[in-house]
């Protein structure tokens, strides 16, 4: 993308967040309502939507369908955001969709309704895939979910994914209150999927009943884990066995809320049912507890309390004890994360990320030296992958976690120093392992 038109829509991200649909329907009014022109798969939560969504899609992919999909945050790069059938938009067409929307942006400035960043990256996706003739869109939410920009959608179906506590200056500061708002993507008439629990089922329960809307609620029983690699997890959904090729345990239940979805879909019988493995087996999603290639290296970008944890057990089942590099968000439950990490690792580097919102070095040191022995606080993650991988510490595996942003820079990292090494396909295995808990009886 030209540096010029990169330049104008990241200057938009100094008017940070806002939880509002009305910049996002009057500027997909001015352009013409692209969104719609198509069918919609809406999936929200707070952790584990992104792997939904990419299940969904590659599903979509695999029965014939043109599919778009729709993520945040990226991490390399802003095309990764939006792919139709499994490749981002091109920098050209970037130029070419900025280009047909920055008009009528303009005219919102002028008139004093300066849109969000994540308003006109939205409104982007939804054209270019009108532009490019997608016929399902699976957009991930960003936010919450009842003010989100993608909620100005009808689909056909809404996944709700695991809900914890996250972003509580803007969702509140109860579960039942963030489960609120993510229940905002429930629409009337329309199938909702989950596999939240109580209290937050609850939540869900009570939006969908109000609107009209099934809600399926997967059973964890039903979900039976066989076999886990550092590349695929193979499980039994319902008696049916599939194999999701991204790795970790809760891919199992991502991977099961995906076929729910999907079986819900109006054209599910004319081409989908027969291709949900190949689609689940077909998926990749990058920085998902992923082994780099040969190199002693898994990025992950789990960066919530919940995520911490299924992270270090999956981390525990097939690695053992591994050295540890992380940076996370101010916003973020350090300390529960420590916990959680503290199992798996007895050295730890806490590094600065190049972000204002990056929690201080020295305070996530205190707080990881609590309960890590060997704590050392880097002031960017480069010095942190330096450390990590010098000759005296490298006898073990290092888990890259904690933020999109940290993964980001340890990418950057890698590229630096094993030229032409990283791309997003590379995958290798591990031994077998059957988690304690999730194997079939």
């Amino acid at each position: 993308m030209r540096s010029d038109l990169r330049s104008w829509l990241y200057s938009f991200a100094v008017h940070g967040i806002k939880l509002d649909l009305e910049n996002t329907k009057d500027l997909l009014r001015r352009i013409g309502d692209p969104q719609k022109e198509m069918k919609y798969i809406h999936v929200g939560g707070t952790d584990g939507k992104g792997s939904i969504s990419s299940c969904i899609a590659s599903i979509l992919i695999s029965s014939g369908v043109r599919t778009g999909l729709y993520t945040s945050p990226h991490i390399m790069d802003i095309n990764e955001r939006m792919t139709v059938n499994g490749e981002n938009i091109t920098d050209d067409e970037a130029e070419d969709t900025l280009a047909q929307i920055k008009e009528s942006v303009e005219e919102m400035e002028a008139e004093g309704k300066t849109p969000t960043f994540f308003e006109v990256v939205t409104a982007m996706a939804f054209l270019y895939f009108r532009n490019k003739g997608v016929e399902y869109a699976v957009m991930e939410v960003g936010m919450g979910g009842r003010l989100d920009s993608t909620n100005v959608i009808v689909p056909e179906v809404s996944v709700i994914g695991n809900i914890s506590l996250e972003h509580q200056e803007y969702l509140g500061s109860t579960i039942e209150e963030i489960a609120f708002e993510k229940a905002g993507i429930i629409k009337p008439g329309v199938p909702c999927v989950t596999m939240n629990g109580d209290p937050v089922f609850s939540v869900l329960k009570k939006a969908a009943a109000e609107r009209g809307a099934p809600i399926i609620r997967i059973d964890p029983e039903d979900i039976n884990i066989e076999k886990m690699s550092a590349d695929r997890v193979e499980f039994l959904y319902k008696e049916e066995r599939y194999t999701v090729s991204i790795p970790g345990s809760r891919q199992a239940d991502n991977a099961s809320m995906a076929v729910e979805a999907v079986s819900k879909l109006r054209i599910y019988g004319q081409c989908i049912r027969c291709n949900i493995k190949k689609g689940l087996k077909d998926v990749r999603w990058p920085c998902r507890m992923e082994k780099v290639g040969a190199l002693p290296i898994i990025l992950d970008v789990t960066h919530t309390a919940a995520g911490s944890k299924a992270l270090a057990d999956d981390v525990s089942a097939l690695y053992g004890k591994v050295d540890i590099v992380i940076g996370i968000l101010r916003d973020k439950d350090a300390a529960t994360v420590a916990d959680n990490l503290s199992r798996i690792s007895g050295r730890v580097y806490v590094s600065r990320l190049d972000t204002e919102r990056s929690a201080d070095p020295y305070v996530l040191k205190e707080i990881f030296g609590a309960r890590i022995p060997e704590t050392t606080a880097c002031k960017s993650i480069s010095e942190a992958m330096d450390l990590a991988t010098s000759s005296k510490n490298n006898d073990r595996n290092i888990l890259v976690t904690g933020s999109f942003h940290t993964a980001e820079e340890a990418i950057a990292w890698i590229r630096r120093t094993y030229p032409g090494y990283w791309t997003y396909s590379q995958r290798s295995t591990t031994e077998e392992h059957i988690p304690e808990g999730r194997r079939k009886a």
